[in-house]
C-alpha cells in the first residue's frame, strides 16, 4: 500500500485501506466498514496540514472523485467536500459570484480547510468556516444527515473530522466583487506604533516582517468600484512567480547552506520592497502562489495582545542568533461562534512563523510558541504546535461540550487518530 505523505514532507502513514468515494453513500459504506473491521477512518485533503490530522492507519478516504458544484440558490453554493478551493474560485466567478473571504492558499479541499480553521484576515468577515451555511456528513453510525444550525452546526464546522466524515458543504457567498490592492514597506516600530489604526482602516489587512530587518511589507485589500486595474501580466509573474518563488527559494537555498547570510540577504530583500497598487478579481487578490516548501507555526491570540507578541518575537529573534529567513506573518480576525475557531468568541490576530523545510528550527517554533502561549494563544489545527487537551481546555470556553458531543457520536474513536488523541484526548470507551 502506497504511503500518504503531506505537502510540507513532514507527515507520512501507510494505511491499511486507501478508496476515493465518489459520494455520500461511498463514504458511509466505508465507514461502515470500517466499524465491521475494528479500523479508523479518516477523510484526508490534498496534505496541507503540517499536524498529522488527516492520517490513519485504516481506511484513508481520498477526495478526489468528491469534487464540483452539487446545487446553488440565491446568495449559496452548495460543493463537494473534496473540491479544490482554487476550482471553486474559478466556478464562482464564471456564475458571477464569490467568497466574501479567504485564505491565500487555495489547494485545499473545501473540508479539509474548514475542519482545520482557515481563516484569510479580515476587518468584518470571518474565515471560511464563518461562511458556511450547512454541512452534509457521514456520521459514525453510518448514516448521512444535513446539519445547518445547533450545537452540531457549531462544533462540526472547526470539527477536525472527529464528528463524522464531510461529505458537501454548503457556503454563503455574494456578488463578484473587485479589491484594491496596496503593498508599501513599513517599518516595524511604526507598525507597533499604529496597530488599532492598521487594523480598523483596511477591509482585509496582512503584513510580513522580515526577521533581522526593521522593514515590514504592508498589504492593504479593500473593496473597490472599479473599473478592475490588474496588474500586467509581466508585473504579476515578476512578484508572484520570480520574486516571491523562484528567487525566495533560491535565497533560503543559500541561507540554509549559509546560514550566517541570512541577515544580508533580509537586508537585501527589504530594500528591493516598493510601493505597488492594482484592483483585480477578489479571489486573485486574496490568493498567492507558494511554490517553496515550509514548516509553519500559527497561533491566534486576543487582539489587544498583537504588539506584545510582535515585541517578544523579534526580541526573542534578535537576541537567539538564529538565522531566520521567512518573514513573521500577520493577520487579523473578527469573533467567530465556531466552538473550535481559533477566533470563537474574541477579535483575534494571527502570527504565523516558517522555516524552511530543509533548514528546521525546533527552537525557534518552541521559543515563539512559548510567547503565545502565556499570551492565552490558540494553535491553528493545521500547523505545528506542541499543545494537548489540557491546555486547549483553559483557552476554549466551548471545549468541553465539543468533548462531550464527540463522546456521545463516536464513542468507539472510530474517527480518531494519534493527533486527535493527543489535542483532544483519547475518544474509545473503556
Amino acid at each position: 500500500m502506497d504511503a500518504f505523505v503531506n505537502w510540507a514532507g513532514n507527515q507520512s502513514v501507510t494505511p491499511a485501506e486507501v478508496r476515493a468515494p465518489a459520494s455520500a453513500a461511498e463514504v458511509a459504506d466505508a465507514v461502515r466498514d470500517a466499524a465491521k473491521t475494528g479500523r479508523r477512518v479518516r477523510m484526508t485533503g490534498t496534505g496541507h496540514s503540517f499536524t498529522g490530522v488527516a492520517l490513519t492507519d485504516g481506511i484513508l478516504l481520498r477526495p478526489g472523485a468528491l469534487t464540483g458544484v452539487l446545487d446553488a440558490g440565491d446568495g449559496w453554493v452548495k460543493v463537494a467536500a473534496g473540491t479544490p478551493l482554487h476550482a471553486l474560485n474559478e466556478e464562482l466567478d464564471r456564475r458571477g459570484l464569490a467568497l466574501a473571504n479567504m485564505g491565500d492558499i487555495t489547494a485545499q479541499t473545501a473540508a479539509g480547510a474548514i475542519q482545520t480553521g482557515t481563516h484569510g484576515t479580515g476587518r468584518h468577515v470571518g474565515g471560511l468556516a464563518d461562511q458556511v451555511v450547512e454541512l452534509e456528513m457521514v456520521l459514525a453510525d453510518g448514516s448521512v444527515t444535513t446539519v445547518r444550525e445547533g450545537d452540531l452546526f457549531d462544533a462540526a464546522r472547526v470539527g477536525l473530522g472527529a464528528l463524522g466524515v464531510l461529505t458537501a458543504v454548503t457556503f454563503r457567498v455574494e456578488p463578484a466583487f473587485l479589491l484594491r490592492n496596496r503593498r508599501e514597506p513599513m517599518a516595524f516600530s511604526r507598525i507597533l506604533d499604529t496597530l488599532d489604526d492598521l487594523t480598523e482602516a483596511d477591509d482585509h489587512l496582512d503584513f510580513f516582517w522580515l526577521p533581522h530587518t526593521d522593514t515590514c511589507l504592508v498589504k492593504r485589500n479593500n473593496r473597490d468600484a472599479g473599473p478592475a486595474r490588474p496588474p500586467a501580466a509581466f508585473k504579476r509573474w515578476l512578484d508572484n512567480v520570480f520574486l516571491e518563488n523562484t528567487l525566495f527559494g533560491a535565497a533560503c537555498a543559500v541561507g540554509a547552506r549559509f546560514p550566517g547570510a541570512v541577515p544580508a540577504i533580509n537586508g537585501i530583500s527589504a530594500r528591493m520592497l516598493g510601493t505597488s497598487e492594482c484592483a483585480d478579481t477578489s479571489y486573485k487578490i486574496f490568493t498567492s502562489v507558494r511554490e517553496v516548501r515550509f514548516l509553519e507555526m500559527e497561533y491566534a491570540i486576543p487582539r489587544h495582545h498583537l504588539a506584545q507578541a510582535l515585541r517578544e518575537t523579534r526580541d526573542l529573534v534578535e537576541r537567539s542568533g538564529w538565522p531566520i529567513t521567512f518573514p513573521v506573518e500577520v493577520r487579523v480576525t473578527p469573533p467567530s461562534d465556531a466552538w473550535l475557531s481559533t477566533a470563537y468568541g474574541r477579535p483575534s490576530a494571527y502570527v504565523a512563523c516558517h522555516v524552511y523545510r530543509q533548514a528546521p528550527n525546533p527552537a525557534y517554533f518552541e521559543g515563539v510558541e512559548e510567547i503565545m502561549v502565556r499570551l492565552g494563544g490558540r494553535p491553528h489545527w493545521g500547523k505545528l504546535h506542541t499543545r494537548d487537551a489540557d491546555y486547549l481546555r483553559g483557552v476554549y470556553p466551548r471545549f468541553g461540550d465539543f468533548l462531550a458531543l464527540r463522546r456521545e457520536m463516536d464513542p468507539d474513536g472510530l474517527f480518531s487518530n494519534d493527533y486527535l488523541d493527543r489535542v483532544l484526548g483519547a475518544s474509545r470507551e473503556g
